[in-house]
């Protein structure tokens, strides 16, 4: 014999006893229970009580197994009022594998540019994956994301791309909390490594000038243009003769090139053209009678049309992209060594000298973040470096407001 008991939130919690003995008829025409428990006699005598609910779907389901009715109404009522306030959980989506929902949910599901895609899928294979893969989702705990930080940092990895990697994993598990997968994010309050911010410091012209000097004649070029611009690599590439109004005294920046391994490119090319830069819409900066004469002269020594690159691997009309590895290993590191440069310096370093050179010249914030495409000033401020010099104009400044007006 089996029999069913109601719950009612109204009341609390009171029971209707009714023998079942076959009947269909249960609930009663016109009454739909939301929580409610079964009696189960075994053939021995023993009495256990099964607890049901009905999920958002309407569905039956379990809420376990219990010795006492009250026991099982209160895990039905448990159930029904996360239903209710919308906390409720599937449990077989928590048995979901990481490595499942990641490869079928989360990483088809991101609006990623071709860089970044291949950046993910790199951590996803050689950080995530092997660590996380096979573990059901409902089984990654917050300690499990803090042991997989602590080991990470004992392997060498460091403080900062500890931080970045443990974004990209909170990211994961945002996005199973918002698909009802999981009930918290397990990398919620995980302890991270200090990041010590790197000391930095910007070029000075008397430096660039050394690198300059010992870069090759065929690339010295492009060296200048990024100096005068503050172009980021992919857009200086890119840069074409159509690009470049002589008249008005400006480039425009309308295009990027990223390079990515053919493995995940999109296209299965290595060099992809993107007919917008990173800020997502083009710009406009003015540049000085100078660059234009370099850029007019090369336009007509290699014969460039309209379309060609400005800047292309071979000194030739029509040529393909420059590989930013092969510049930085075979041009770039070996004039900075040459020129006895006693700090490294970075090709993108060029940019952020540009930004830090108008700044110290009087160019105001808003101005130097406009040219060189950010559109968050925070950002331009963490690329702005402080010159060598720096300090002794401070404390000159200093010095002459201290005195003033003094014999």
């Amino acid at each position: 014999m089996i029999v069913q008991h109601r719950a009612s939130s109204s009341i609390g919690v009171w029971r209707v006893l009714r023998s079942w003995c076959g009947h269909r008829n249960w609930p009663p025409e016109g009454e739909r229970l939301t929580a409610w428990a079964r009696k189960y006699v075994a053939s021995d005598g023993v009495e256990t009580f099964r607890a049901y609910y009905r999920d958002p779907d309407g569905r039956t389901r379990s809420a376990g197994t219990f010795s006492s009715t009250r026991a099982a109404l209160r895990a039905a009522n448990r159930e029904e009022g996360k239903v209710g306030d919308g906390t409720w959980l599937d449990p077989k989506f928590g048995k979901i594998t990481f490595r499942d929902f990641v490869e079928n949910v989360w990483f088809p599901s991101r609006h990623l540019e071709a860089t970044t895609s291949v950046a993910y899928r790199s951590n996803l294979d050689k950080h995530f994956l092997p660590a996380f893969g096979e573990r059901p989702m409902a089984k990654i705990s917050p300690s499990t994301i803090q042991e997989w930080v602590t080991k990470a940092v004992e392997n060498g990895l460091s403080p900062r791309s500890t931080k970045k990697y443990h974004v990209m994993l909170h990211s994961i598990f945002k996005r199973a909390v918002r698909d009802r997968i999981i009930a918290f994010n397990p990398c919620d309050q995980t302890e991270l490594p200090k990041v010590v911010p790197r000391q930095t410091r910007t070029i000075t012209p008397e430096e660039y000038r050394r690198i300059l000097d010992a870069i090759p004649d065929r690339f010295k070029d492009l060296v200048v243009t990024d100096i005068e611009t503050g172009l980021r690599w992919g857009e200086l590439i890119a840069l074409r003769p159509r690009h470049v109004e002589f008249l008005r005294r400006t480039i425009t920046v309308t295009e990027t090139i990223v390079e990515v391994s053919k493995k995940h490119s999109p296209t299965g090319e290595r060099m992809i053209v993107k007919p917008y830069p990173k800020s997502d819409k083009p710009r406009i900066i003015g540049v000085r009678q100078e660059l234009l004469d370099i850029l007019a002269a090369r336009i007509t020594r290699l014969g460039l049309g309209r379309d060609d690159l400005l800047f292309p691997s071979a000194e030739m009309a029509g040529g393909n992209p420059l590989s930013r590895n092969t510049f930085r290993t075979r041009v770039w590191l070996p004039a900075v060594q040459a020129a006895q440069i006693d700090f490294g310096v970075r090709v993108h370093d060029l940019r952020h000298a540009h930004a830090s050179w108008l700044l110290a010249g009087g160019a105001d914030l808003k101005g130097v973040m406009d040219r060189i495409g950010h559109a968050q000033i925070m950002t331009t401020q963490k690329h702005l470096h402080a010159l060598p010099d720096a300090d002794e104009k401070n404390l000159a400044a200093f010095d002459r407001t201290l005195n003033r007006g003094q014999p």
